[in-house]
């Protein structure tokens, strides 16, 4: 969301908030709050029995209730302790997904861990997540509250004192799930690695809540909220990694809020948004021209459908109902396209499994891991191995070469380098194609 659009989105939510909170006849849990020293923009889900991915977006508290959980022994020893639950390779070639629970007490994390098997099964069920599952490793982190449950469930006077003070009725939102985010960092932090937080609330009702803001300090792209026990929540997680790893707009529009009616800004920088429709975008050659007139995963095909970015008018869409504006719906094939630019950021597709600082002789061979894709045919991820730059055609699809084999012929020292491409037809953008290759290399010699 821009700048100049937010304030007057927070103006009509406020509203909309103070309107909510008079037929309310509890206060929620979060007015009963401290002062706030800071605060954060989240997503607030969409409704749960359809509707709009989203409501907007509101600032909220960065920190929660300042409450000590009394622990055990036993409790606090459990607190904290990290589990690899998908392990896909090392961390520096895979993207890395952190799940912490809050609500969960020392008994209950046995019930934690299949709560994160189960969302994280979830996610992977929708591509292109399913496709590229191989590319990511997940983390548990057991964070050990004094109570089970979480504040504002199963009503806003519901308070639980819980690890990560997580509570429903954010900003007197019933379906808003907040989180203290310095208790989550100071968990994140315990994981060797985060390119991703998930917060599984241990609760069977309705909600989440989208923190798309990069962390400064730990690097994580943002946070996503979850009730670990409602069959919908985790479409909100996945919605929201459509903003962080695909850096895709919300498609969604609100008909009937002032200064809402027609955007009038300039070219939006989303690549799912745009001030074209479809002839212009195809007489430019701009955004998704590329996927126009294509049957799209979320249904009927691709072009230029108006409203989205907030607006009604003035914006077009890719598609009608993609899962960036309607929760439980596919990515549309531009959405596709991005999230795996944004998987390939974060991962590489070769692992060296030979030390690449030492110098290779006669008796060494150079090895690889490539992950698999799963359903893809063979085709789409070519290895490559080159000598000093040259292809050496005849070791294509391997995943090791003897040096014995580069029939080398002198004492110099050369570059022995192997590439693996993605060649998945669901990019067509060059620029993003560009960056679905990753190599390693070594130093070899007779």
């Amino acid at each position: 969301m821009t700048p100049a659009v937010r304030p007057a989105l927070r103006a009509a939510l406020a509203v909309l908030c103070a309107s909510a909170a008079l037929l309310t006849a509890t206060a929620p849990v979060a007015a009963a709050d401290p002062p706030r020293r800071s605060a954060v923009e989240v997503e607030i889900p969409g409704p749960e029995h359809g509707g709009e991915a989203g409501s907007g977006h509101v600032r909220v508290p960065a920190t929660g209730p300042a409450k000590a959980a009394r622990l055990s022994g036993a409790a606090r020893e459990a607190d904290g302790q990290v589990t690899k639950m998908i392990d896909n390779g090392p961390t520096a070639d895979r993207l890395d997904v952190v799940v912490i629970g809050d609500g969960y007490t020392a008994d209950q994390l046995g019930q934690f861990h299949a709560d994160a098997r189960a969302k994280w099964a979830e996610v992977t069920a929708v591509e292109p997540y399913t496709t590229y599952r191989d590319l990511f490793n997940v983390w548990t982190v057991d964070a050990v509250s004094a109570q089970s449950g979480v504040s504002g469930d199963p009503g806003p006077d519901t308070v639980r004192d819980t690890a990560l003070g997580s509570y429903f009725w954010c900003e007197s939102i019933e379906r808003l799930l907040c989180v203290d985010q310095p208790k989550v960092d100071a968990y994140v932090a315990k994981a060797p690695a985060a390119d991703l937080v998930i917060v599984l609330a241990n609760s069977a009702k309705y909600g989440g809540a989208g923190y798309n803001e990069p962390s400064p300090t730990l690097g994580y792209e943002g946070i996503s909220t979850a009730s670990a026990g409602h069959p919908k929540s985790g479409q909100v997680a996945i919605h929201e990694t459509g903003h962080s790893l695909g850096k895709l707009a919300d498609e969604y529009f609100y008909p009937g809020v002032p200064d809402y009616e027609k955007y009038t800004g300039p070219e939006p920088a989303d690549s799912n948004t745009s001030t074209l429709d479809a002839g212009r975008m195809a007489a430019q050659r701009a955004k998704w021209y590329r996927w126009l007139g294509e049957p799209s995963p979320d249904g009927g095909t691709v072009g230029a459908y108006e409203g989205g970015g907030y607006y009604v008018t003035g914006l077009y869409r890719p598609t009608d109902s993609s899962i960036m504006r309607v929760l439980g719906k596919p990515f549309n094939l531009p959405g596709v396209e991005a999230m795996i630019g944004g998987f390939h950021r974060h991962a590489n597709l070769v692992t060296p499994l030979t030390p690449t600082d030492r110098v290779l002789r006669l008796r060494h061979t150079a090895k690889a891991a490539v992950p698999r894709l799963a359903g893809a045919d063979g085709r789409q991820l070519v290895v490559r191995w080159y000598l000093d730059g040259r292809e050496l055609k005849r070791f294509e699809g391997r995943r090791e070469v003897r040096v014995a084999d580069l029939w080398l012929l002198d004492l110099r020292s050369h570059r022995l380098t192997v590439t693996a491409e993605d060649r998945t037809p669901a990019v067509r953008d060059p620029a993003v194609a560009r960056t679905l290759t990753s190599e390693a290399a070594w130093t070899v010699r007779l």
